[in-house]
């Protein structure tokens, strides 16, 4: 598939949310969405700002309005994918200034001045039904970013001794991500002395017997989620016991995924599961449980009342955790994967694997090990 094939099957679906709202034109604002419909163009300059241009997207095509100094760039490396589409018109650019308001669409595009306008707040559940079908030309762009990613983890964890600080396993994942052409939207780290923490930022404290690191990296639009463990020395009593048990609950969320269900219903079978294998009942209230992926870490991340459906050929990344007081031990899973069509094991297509890591089997599927080291 060509990209002005990809913009075309997605504007396809796009414009049908124009149908169903009775507009005449869609802008798009969000980093998630302008990515997916300009075929991974990189959208933003500050990781933590908005991005620089939005997307008007009407029945015969797509406005870009960007910042002049921008639009050259833009132009020329973003989306010289999709050029033979500027060239026909189908997408146009229009320049604002630099310190000119790029959310006031109609005072760039004079033509809209007419227009029933809709935006991505008012479109948000059909959006992410529009993004939540891959392409086969996403998912293969998709897998590459996640193989790359957890062969960082891999080099890295590989390498790193019980004295090495959180802060020293993040610095050296960082550089990875970034030689892999992506960006480190999200680096966390524990060592031993600081496992209670869910969402570790990294700090100086060594890792000690046991640590985990967690890469979300983002390349060509699409965020790759995953998690990892390293453990030095002998386990202790319960250890392999708890991390098999989290591998169990998140067995239970793969399986009860199935095209045309709620999203929520898989919220529903995690709750039961933690129960199931030994963890506390609310232990689904102590952490986000992950969700649908792709274009944002989550999208959406899953929560009592979630309104969207689950989709062949949908990202997911659950997010399961557990902590054992007792133990004074943590326990995490998180990989990203495509559901397939199918009934065994093979439906569940994992993008973010190493097959230099350690792997154990769980309900067919091959699932992270702890690193022994």
């Amino acid at each position: 598939m060509t990209p002005e094939q990809e913009f075309h099957a997605k504007h396809a679906r796009l414009t049908g949310i124009l149908e169903e709202a009775g507009a005449d034109a869609l802008v798009l604002s969000t980093a998630g969405s302008l990515s997916w419909l300009l075929a991974g163009a990189r959208v933003h300059i500050s990781l933590a700002g908005p991005p620089i241009l939005r997307a008007v997207v009407h029945r015969d095509g797509v406005a870009v309005g960007v910042f002049s100094n921008e639009s050259a760039r833009i132009r020329e490396e973003e989306l010289s994918p999709l050029v033979s589409l500027l060239d026909d018109g189908t997408v146009s650019l229009h320049e604002l200034d630099w310190y000119a308001d790029v959310d006031d669409v109609r005072a760039w595009l004079p033509q809209a001045a007419g227009w029933t306008l809709t935006g991505e707040s008012a479109a948000a559940l059909p959006l992410r039904s529009a993004r939540a079908s891959l392409l086969e030309v996403e998912v293969e762009r998709y897998r590459a970013l996640c193989r790359a990613s957890a062969e960082a983890l891999t080099d890295v964890l590989g390498e790193v001794t019980p004295e090495t600080t959180e802060r020293q396993l993040a610095a050296a994942l960082a550089p990875r991500i970034i030689e892999a052409g992506a960006d480190p939207v999200v680096l966390l780290v524990n060592g031993e002395s600081r496992a209670v923490h869910r969402h570790p930022l990294p700090t100086d404290a060594p890792l000690g017997r046991r640590a985990m690191a967690v890469v979300c990296a983002r390349r060509q639009g699409l965020i790759a989620n995953v998690t990892r463990w390293v453990g030095f020395g002998d386990v202790v009593a319960g250890e392999e016991e708890m991390d098999a048990r989290i591998l169990s609950v998140e067995a239970e969320a793969f399986a009860a995924l199935s095209p045309g269900a709620r999203l929520e219903s898989v919220l529903d079978t995690l709750k039961e599961s933690y129960v199931r294998h030994g963890f506390a009942a609310d232990e689904w209230t102590k952490h986000h449980q992950g969700g649908a992926a792709g274009y944002e870490g989550r999208d959406p991340r899953v929560f009592p009342g979630v309104p969207d459906l689950i989709h062949e050929n949908q990202a997911f990344a659950w997010n399961p955790t557990g902590w054992d007081r007792q133990l004074g031990l943590g326990a995490k899973v998180e990989d990203t994967v495509v559901l397939r069509a199918g009934t065994d094991g093979s439906r569940i297509d994992v993008l973010s694997v190493d097959e230099r890591w350690p792997t154990v089997e769980v309900a067919g599927i091959a699932r992270p090990a702890v690193l022994r080291r």
